[in-house]
């Protein structure tokens, strides 16, 4: 377990469930444009964003637990298992780590972000999964704006 800025530990269960979700949403996003090429820029763009993330969020996702087995089934239950992993990551991280939430999501939205562009601008299809992704990582967190509504939120790579 790990202690998190003014928070309860986070259990290596935990770890595992919010790197499943933002590797999770990367993998969504580059699946709704097809393609071997799309695929592999897409991949890098969304591990550069990784890496780039400050150092609490890049934390969050190293530490504890274990690599995640992503979701299996038909795209439309992977697409299910990706959003509630989301929701859920973002729940945990309030109620533990709640100055974690912020970072996490803006992380994760603009990883999903750069890799919507990665390949030849954003189709339609990648900025709807990138809108469900954002709506997923806003979910449940009563007062506060979804992400994405002011513009300091999430950096946009357009």
């Amino acid at each position: 377990m790990t202690d998190q800025p003014s928070g309860i530990p986070l259990t290596d269960d935990e770890h595992t469930l919010l790197r499943r979700a933002a590797f999770g949403a990367i993998a969504l996003v580059s699946q709704a444009d097809p393609g071997f090429l799309a695929a592999f820029k897409e991949s890098m763009a969304g591990s550069q964003a990784l890496q780039a993330a400050p150092e609490d969020v890049r934390s969050l996702l190293s530490e504890g637990g274990r690599f995640p087995t992503p979701p299996t089934g038909t795209p439309e239950q992977v697409e299910a298992a990706v959003l509630r992993d989301l929701a859920r990551a973002v729940q945990v991280l309030a109620a533990k780590a709640p100055r974690q939430v912020a970072g996490f999501r803006q992380v994760v939205l603009a990883a999903a972000d750069l890799v919507a562009g990665a390949d030849r601008g954003v189709t339609p299809a990648e900025q709807g999964t990138v809108d469900r992704v954002r709506e997923a990582l806003s979910g449940g967190l009563a007062g506060e704006p979804p992400v994405g509504d002011t513009a300091g939120d999430a950096p946009r790579h357009d």
